[in-house]
């Protein structure tokens, strides 16, 4: 019976000693692919760690038991896979198709603007103008000489033509004849007709001097009918555009005259140029524009008298220069160069090719840097007026000088003042200062209209000299009154 019992007793260990190594082959394994839930954040205590088998422990037993990577349970988990991006209705908010977005709005084209231009270069090898020291005819040409034309109209339908011309002046000749011609055959009224020269030294004598009268007359005939064509030209290519302007710097240009108020006993008391005299190195620029952002045309000034040269060549000195450098660094497009006060201006150093051409080039950079920093766009209207004064002579007897003066307000901003013949610097100087109006742009012009030798300043007459014929004092009064007059005029319209 001891024995029986024995049997039975060692028969119930083992059974009891199995049980748990057949409950542990009875439960499944954890899945490789199937990853536990997690319950909850994982906390320092034990209990937490043996239950929360994403969370990292330390002892072996716990990491047997974590399979996979830490995981949340089935909804969190497609829940997390879509983070972080939105839901689709979101998405679709937060990134709007392209044809939702605004285009900004394209540049107003309120003008209308024509250009033409037209080589004047003289057929036959004329006299040379603008040193009188010249003992023969031109020798040849390095460089054509042309006349141009902008023309500009506004939504009302007002229009101006600007003409540019390598040429020593505009005879008063022409300009009544041009003028005349232009009105009858394109209502285009006189104010509104500009003419100005370069003054370069280095074209065409076209005033008649004793044995060369036929010349002069014969390229005088040819001018009148070139212009009137251009003006036309230039009316007819009108096409809507938009206009910006802006002015910067060019420093080669030098008051010509002497220091007059160095004592005499000064070194350079009786020396010329003055590097301390007035000067005006302003750069303007008007830029014509396409639809398309193409520059169309660009017309600039500066206040210098063209006599870089004077040898036996045509050519258009610095001005014909950067007007060449202008158009070859701007394929199709036509620069103009209007001639500002310089009188009593000279361009230095001079005399040689490369020195014309480098003056030309820094007049071109200042155009290029006008273009490029910030020009501003212009609008408005156009209006003109052109008025003459009479200009009294010192010797009374004398027929008082019957003198143009013409004011343009080109949009809201430029107010271009033309004025006759070699006007010294003092005149522009002094309507910069009297029409200031930032960020406003004054633009002078001499050598415009007509053409007759020297308008000096008050301070010029007073001191004498080569710019200093002997008018009465008080023209210059009467020049700057008349463009005040002409400016408030069209300020009020």
């Amino acid at each position: 019976m001891l024995a029986a019992l024995a049997r039975w007793s060692f028969g119930t260990l083992l059974v009891l000693l199995a049980a748990p190594l057949l409950a542990a082959e009875q439960k499944p394994a954890p899945s490789a692919t199937k990853p536990q839930a997690v319950q909850k954040t994982p906390v320092a205590d034990k209990k937490t760690q043996a239950t929360t088998q994403a969370a990292p422990v330390a002892d072996k037993k716990t990491q047997a038991t974590t399979q996979t990577a830490p995981a949340a349970d089935k909804k969190t988990q497609a829940t997390t896979q879509t983070a972080p991006a939105a839901d689709k209705k979101t998405q679709a908010t937060k990134t709007p198709s392209a044809s939702v977005k605004k285009a900004p709005p394209p540049p107003a084209m309120d003008w209308k603007a024509g250009v033409a231009r037209a080589k004047i270069t003289p057929d036959t090898l004329m006299w040379m103008a603008g040193y009188a020291a010249r003992k023969q005819p031109a020798e040849g040409t390095l460089q054509d000489l042309y006349a141009k034309a902008l023309a500009l109209e506004d939504e009302g339908g007002q229009r101006v033509v600007l003409v540019t011309l390598d040429l020593i002046g505009v005879l008063v000749t022409v300009r009544e004849s041009v003028e005349k011609q232009v009105q009858e055959q394109f209502k285009l009224p006189p104010e509104a007709l500009v003419l100005n020269a370069s003054h370069t030294h280095c074209g065409p004598e076209y005033r008649e001097r004793t044995g060369r009268e036929e010349e002069a007359r014969n390229y005088h005939k040819f001018l009148e009918t070139t212009l009137v064509r251009l003006v036309g030209e230039a009316l007819a290519d009108l096409r809507p555009a938009r206009l910006t302007y802006n002015h910067a710097r060019a420093g080669f240009a030098m008051n010509r005259r002497r220091n007059y108020a160095l004592p005499a006993d000064d070194v350079n008391a009786k020396k010329a140029p003055n590097p301390d005299g007035p000067v005006d190195h302003d750069v303007p620029v008007l830029c014509v524009l396409d639809a398309e952002g193409n520059q169309r045309a660009v017309m600039f000034g500066y206040a210098c008298h063209n006599t870089t040269l004077g040898f036996y060549q045509f050519c258009g000195d610095y001005a014909g220069w950067a007007q060449e450098y202008l158009q070859a660094d701007h394929p199709g497009m036509t620069a103009l160069f209007m001639m500002g006060c310089g009188a009593d201006q000279n361009p230095y150093p001079r005399r040689e090719v490369e020195l014309a051409q480098r003056h030309g080039r820094s007049l071109a950079t200042g155009v290029e840097a006008a273009l490029f920093a910030n020009p501003r766009p212009l609008h408005g209207s156009l209006r003109s007026a052109l008025e003459y004064v009479d200009l009294p002579w010192a010797d009374e007897s004398k027929e008082k000088r019957h003198y143009p003066v013409q004011v343009l307000r080109i949009g809201n901003d430029i107010t271009l003042v033309t004025l006759a013949s070699e006007v010294v610097v003092d005149y522009s100087l002094r309507l910069k200062r009297e029409l200031a109006h930032p960020p406003g742009l004054v633009w002078v012009a001499g050598y415009t209209n007509g053409y007759f030798g020297y308008i000096p300043s008050e301070r010029v007459l007073a001191e004498g000299g080569y710019e200093a014929p002997e008018y009465a004092p008080g023209i210059e009064e009467r020049i700057i009154g008349k463009a005040l007059e002409l400016y408030r005029r069209l300020d009020s319209e």
